[in-house]
Formats: C-alpha cells, structure tokens, sequence
C-alpha cells in the first residue's frame, strides 16, 4: 500500500505538474440569511474537504480571529464569512455531527481557533497528515500532497491576504475553495487505495 506514492516530492519538479483549482460553484455566505440553506445541502453530504483562512497579523504576538470556513464537496464549495456571521448554531451542528466526515490538513489548529468564537465539540475530523503518513508519504503541505497524490499542483499565492476585505475578490474565493476542495479529493483517492 505504501509503495504507490513517494515519500516527498522535490520542490524543483512542481512546475512541471499541471495546474489545478475547484472547477465548482463557489457561495459565499456573508450574511445570517444564507446559512440555512447552506448548511442544509452540507447535512445531506456524508463527506467534506475542511479548511480556514485568517488575516495575517504582522505584529509579533498578535494573532487575528478566524475570518473564513471553507467547507467542500466535488461540486459545491461555501465560504463561511464568519467575521461577518460568525459560528452560527447551523454550522457548528455540522461540525459536531459524527455522521459527516470532515477532511482537512492540520485540523487541530484550525478547531482551536474556530472554538475562540464558539464553543463546541468537533466530531469526525480527519487530518489529511496523519492518513497520508499510513500512506508513507512524508510531506506535510496541502501543496506536496496534491502533487504526490493527484499529480496536480495548487496555487497558494493568495495564502497571506487580507481575508476580512469587505469584498473577497475571484482569486482569493478560487483559493480558498480549492484548499478545502483538494483535502477532500486527496482523502478520495487515498481511501480508494484502501480497498
């Protein structure tokens, strides 16, 4: 099982891989009005890619609030504005549903940060570095294993942006999609390598 994929992938091969982004519909839920209906097409998915996004602080020792929940699917990924909407009951009702798996990469901070603005138990996160590891792969970037696991390659230029502007423009909703987009496909095809 270990042997099907590399361990690590060189930094000098990754602009030979072709570029890939979330080919779906990308909501933006900015506003309370838009979570329901949200989250009631997320209830009814049994699986889902998981990420955040925060505004950098470039002051040392200051750390923002989460601004964005990032939770998708193959074709439908919704941008949670939660500096706008905050956790709403309806989102963190997903969140600690057992039945619903949530994939993501280093899950860990990113509930730690998600728990400053509401309280609740997560259930059912997986963490994308700890199946990889099974897999025997050693990279720990979300950026190395799309390239080792679906031989593609992710932009991450917009990793650093203000993430609380009053309006997230195209490339900024194309990253965030795909991050939480590419955690979900990469989980696909390790757990199709499982059976």
């Amino acid at each position: 099982m270990a042997e099907q994929f590399r361990g690590v992938f060189p930094d000098e091969m990754m602009n030979d891989l072709p570029l890939i982004a979330f080919p779906g519909n990308i909501h933006v839920i900015d506003a309370s009005g838009k979570v329901k209906s949200a989250c009631d097409f997320l209830r009814q998915q049994p699986v889902m890619g998981f990420d955040t996004e925060t505004r950098p602080s470039f002051k040392k020792g200051r750390v923002n609030k989460v601004s964005l929940l990032q939770l998708a699917v193959s074709d439908h990924a919704f941008l949670f504005r939660l500096n706008y909407i905050g956790l709403p009951q309806e989102i963190i009702s997903i969140l600690s549903d057992k039945n619903i798996l949530k994939i993501g990469l280093a899950v860990r901070d990113d509930l730690n940060h998600l728990k400053k603005l509401a309280s609740f138990d997560p259930e059912s996160f997986i963490d994308l570095q700890k199946v990889a590891g099974e897999f025997g792969i050693e990279e720990k970037s979300l950026k190395k294993l799309a390239a080792i696991v679906l031989g593609k390659r992710i932009k991450k230029g917009q990793q650093t942006s203000n993430w609380e502007s009053p309006q997230l423009t195209e490339a900024q909703r194309i990253y965030a999609a795909t991050d939480a987009w590419v955690c979900y496909e990469i989980y696909k095809v390790l757990q199709s390598c499982r059976r």
